[in-house]
């Protein structure tokens, strides 16, 4: 087990009160820890970090758990500067492991990315952006921290197994065509990005895995061409 490696209280604890719970989960998706790689996905409008997984070998992924959020912060929007209380939508990645965190335990993206910092604030776009423990937030996930305990567990296993980035997606709501026009009735200045998440969406529902998604100059996502 991975937490051997780490003197961090709080990751072995984590590790002695959730690695066979979730070694059985797996299992009931014929997937070992040895070989997790991870993906999650995020709803604002349905408060829902979903967490997908696969062997390494695999290319489609299965729905394992999914965590509410205990609070959520914002409205539906990209982050666009410091202070703004959003929680930011987008194409993201976990950068950084803090097993000292003052929520407990916390995963941090990379936020700002490539977008953030063409279509933000230049000066003060935000930043520390993290899934974490509590149920505080201002522009964070906060998910309590027995569930952050779990999720911390899967991605340090996730990283010891070769996988450099667990992507993490983040979407204003689940992306149907009713519910999309919905909000962009509501916010229509967000009409065009939220189209271009609406494509990545659509391409993970038509499969279970995961687009290749590449960032213009112009700061907008695009599926990646062949």
């Amino acid at each position: 087990m991975s937490y051997r490696k780490t003197s961090a209280t709080r990751v072995v604890r984590a590790y002695e009160e959730k690695y066979e719970l979730l070694s059985q989960q797996l299992q009931e998706h014929c997937i070992t820890m040895a070989e997790l790689q991870l993906f999650l996905r995020a709803f604002k409008a349905e408060q829902v970090l979903e967490v997908w997984v696969k062997a390494s070998e695999d290319r489609g992924l299965q729905l394992l758990l999914e965590y509410p959020f205990c609070q959520t912060s914002g409205q539906p929007g990209p982050k666009r500067r410091e202070g703004d209380k959003q929680i930011p939508e987008g194409i993201y990645h976990i950068n950084r492991f803090n097993p000292e965190s003052k929520f407990y335990l916390s995963l941090g993206l990379n936020y700002p990315n490539a977008s953030d910092r063409i279509l933000g604030d230049p000066e003060r776009p935000g930043r520390d952006i993290f899934i974490h423990g509590g149920c505080n937030t201002v522009g964070c996930i906060p998910i309590t921290d027995d569930k952050i305990c779990e999720l911390y567990v899967l991605a340090v296993e996730a990283k010891q197994n070769g996988q450099a980035e667990i992507p993490v997606l983040i979407f204003p709501c689940r992306m149907t065509a009713e519910k999309l026009a919905a909000i962009v009735r509501q916010y229509p200045e967000h009409e065009q990005f939220w189209n271009d998440l609406k494509i990545i969406f659509d391409k993970f529902e038509g499969g279970q895995a995961l687009p290749a998604i590449e960032i213009t100059a112009d700061g907008r996502y695009s599926l990646t061409r062949s």
